[in-house]
């Protein structure tokens, strides 16, 4: 069942153009040209220093661009030079350090800057903290939650001004594993149904598969792709974009009878009756299964498999095509 979406919002985009920035003459941002629909939910990746933060504050406008446009809704938005308290009011940012009253309560600071004078203020307050699982929390002072539950208390502050653009910066850093997937599912729901635009930066391939419909790769300021997720996931451009996702193997012209060199993740290679035969050196239990590396003509291939092997095993590879 789709959700339905105000009109006013069905042409709208966020739009980058030629963006440049730098930091104490050393070239932060090159060239970055961007176009983001309406709605869109958007994975910003790559290294750590490539750049992801910087451009999460300029589109925001806590930093002011160098040259280059940026606009919504074919409105340009003007940087922190023009602006006395920075920031877009259609925009709201979640950085790794949370704007957070300690002394105040959950409630209270997800509130904030709501007017006492609206009708539905704690049904909203209330609803985004179910949205972000603390409920149970409303009472408690922010100086006692730890960093997880701050980092989802800055969150349902965020959203409580109904953004049509939402801005993450490592937005699950935090948060306990056992409450990450139902957060990250809680919460992108609540943005599809709401139809805000997000840009999630990450280094964690789980916030970026289930959950984006693009993503943008970045590396030394530069944007290196940006394509539909399952394109980027599945057709990497080289090696440091497919690292990003996951363990990668280079594999040589030929080895398998390839035309060319290629790239393949784990899962795509098996034990076989034909193929190369490597030598184990390593068993990594993962749960659910065991990544293995294993060593062919002094180069590691890594493959899944539902067991340990043991070191100096020979194994027969096959690439599953």
């Amino acid at each position: 069942m789709g959700f339905l979406v105000s009109s006013k919002y069905l042409c709208t985009m966020l739009l980058l153009k030629d963006i440049q920035f730098s930091y104490a003459q050393n070239k932060t941002l090159c060239n970055i040209n961007l176009k983001l629909e309406q709605g869109t939910h958007v994975a910003l990746i790559g290294e750590s220093g490539c750049g992801k933060s910087t451009l999460l504050n300029l589109i925001y406008g806590l930093l002011q661009e160098e040259d280059g446009i940026i606009s919504y809704n074919n409105e340009v938005l003007e940087g922190a030079d023009s602006h006395l308290v920075p920031g877009h009011p259609m925009m709201k940012y979640v950085p790794q350090e949370f704007d957070l009253m300690p002394f105040t309560t959950v409630f209270e600071n997800v509130g904030e800057h709501l007017s006492i004078q609206i009708d539905d203020r704690r049904t909203r307050i209330l609803e985004l903290l179910e949205v972000v699982d603390m409920s149970d929390c409303k009472d408690r002072k922010v100086k006692t939650l730890s960093g997880g539950q701050k980092q989802r208390v800055a969150i349902a502050k965020a959203l409580a001004q109904q953004p049509h653009v939402l801005l993450l910066d490592e937005p699950f850093s935090n948060i306990d594993n056992f409450r990450k997937n139902d957060l990250r599912r809680s919460l992108f729901s609540y943005l599809k149904k709401e139809n805000i635009t997000c840009l999630v930066a990450t280094h964690d391939k789980d916030d970026v598969l289930p959950f984006t419909q693009e993503t943008i790769i970045m590396r030394d300021g530069q944007i290196l792709d940006h394509r539909k997720t399952i394109d980027c996931y599945g057709q990497p451009l080289n090696k440091y974009t497919a690292s990003l996702f996951n363990e990668v193997n280079v594999i040589p012209l030929e080895w398998f009878g390839n035309t060319k060199e290629i790239l393949c993740y784990p899962e795509q290679l098996q034990i076989s009756k034909k193929g190369v035969k490597a030598i184990v050196s390593n068993s990594y239990f993962k749960g659910k299964d065991y990544l293995i590396e294993a060593r062919y003509q002094n180069q590691s291939l890594f493959f899944n498999a539902v067991k340990a092997f043991e070191v100096g095993e020979k194994v027969v590879l096959g690439l599953v095509r």
